[in-house]
């Protein structure tokens, strides 16, 4: 008997081929699903991978692979870690990205702590990514999936080398359809299965309503500005809007007007014009790097600002602390606050961290104390920028 593994299993199609998978590779699989549904919420049926149908899905497929099977409760850390910071996050005015802190702080944290508890070497999920070990670079590295239509490298620039190196992601090379295919040639129960969307801790799709529920205090009116300081209107508070934003402004003005930013001690909205949301540069913070140890100078890469955004040259520059202000070689439409931005050269995944904020101006940099001043921007680079419309 092979290594032992624990699999996490949502009773999807790409969890359920993993664990498959990793059977007829030799290892000694135990599917897990994880119960993260919020105690404080109506238990959810039907859909994502908190509800129970999840539950009994992957219990069936657990069935027919004839691998042990257990429910584990992680409610607590999830509620913690996830789904605190993302109401606190979108109270701040700023737009998070569940999925990553998940990863970073529940799949490949809290359980992989529990599968060192059970003696199991590793724990697997269906993403898609290639995990391995670099011996030239001498680190675990992440370099994107065969698939790019589903590479989910963006949502796992988080981890640590630790947690990569307990990591298994046997999709990595595998196209969507393939995965199916595998599926069926299985018998497996969820071959066809449809992919969810959602958040999963919010199934009804109603962003605004969880928010008001969990913090109705904090649904205070305020004004909507332009970038002059005019007032142009009334918003209904800040958690129900995010940069790049156009509907629900209730504002009557010659052209479009989006939000271009989100004042959240001041409870303002500032809006602008389809050319003010496009910017050059931003400074991210909490940065984590992958495949490089550090950043000791300045760093060309490509680099993502949202999980769906196109690549774009950019060049990062260390501030120190963890904190790097990023200059785009082309405008970026709507840079968000709360979004990650997330660096690669070619395949590989550099790092990322947490967009602070959008710069105002080409060589603009937050001042650092004991740190040298922020390099001069490339040829071709000017100004900032805002989005991520929900």
């Amino acid at each position: 008997m092979g290594e032992r593994v624990l699999a996490a299993m949502s009773g999807g199609v790409d969890s359920s081929v993993a664990a498959a998978l990793l059977q007829e590779q030799g290892y000694q699989v135990i599917g897990v699903t994880m119960q993260l549904w919020p105690r404080d919420l109506p238990i959810h049926h039907e859909g994502g991978c908190c509800s129970l149908s999840a539950v009994e899905d992957a219990r069936r497929v657990a069935d027919v692979l004839g691998i042990p099977y257990y429910v584990l409760n992680f409610q607590e850390v999830f509620a913690r870690e996830v789904i605190d910071g993302f109401a606190s996050e979108y109270l701040r005015g700023r737009t998070p990205n569940p999925c990553i802190r998940c990863n970073e702080k529940v799949k490949f944290g809290a359980l992989l702590h529990k599968a060192q508890e059970l003696d199991a070497a590793y724990v697997a999920t269906g993403h898609y990514a290639r995990v391995g070990f670099d011996a030239a670079r001498g680190r675990y590295v992440l370099r994107k999936a065969a698939d790019a239509a589903k590479d989910q490298t963006y949502t796992l620039y988080g981890l640590t080398q630790a947690q990569l190196a307990h990591a298994l992601m046997p999709l990595g090379d595998l196209r969507k359809e393939e995965t199916r295919a595998l599926a069926r040639e299985r018998g497996l129960p969820v071959a066809q299965k449809r992919e969810s969307q959602d958040i999963c801790f919010i199934p009804d799709h109603d962003l605004h309503g969880f928010l008001e529920r969990r913090a109705p205090e904090d649904a205070r009116p305020g004004e909507i500005v332009n970038r002059r300081g005019e007032r142009l209107g009334t918003h209904r508070g800040v958690a129900h809007y995010t940069v790049g934003q156009r509907k629900g402004l209730g504002i009557a003005w010659p052209e479009p007007l989006y939000v271009v930013e989100i004042e959240a001690d001041a409870n303002r909205l500032v809006v602008g014009t389809q050319d003010e949301l496009y910017g050059h540069a931003l400074e991210v913070e909490a940065l984590n790097w992958v495949g490089l140890p550090g950043l000791e100078e300045p760093l060309e890469a490509q680099a993502r600002i949202r999980y769906r955004s196109e690549e774009t040259p950019a060049r990062v520059e260390p501030l120190g602390g963890g904190r790097a202000t990023v200059r785009f070689r082309a405008p970026q439409r709507a840079i968000a606050p709360g979004q990650s931005v997330v660096f690669y050269q070619d395949d590989l995944l550099l790092g990322g961290g947490v967009i602070a904020r959008a710069l105002e101006d080409r060589n603009e940099a937050p001042p650092q104390p004991g740190t040298p001043a922020a390099h001069a921007a490339p040829q071709g680079v000017r100004g900032p920028s805002l989005h991520h419309t929900r």
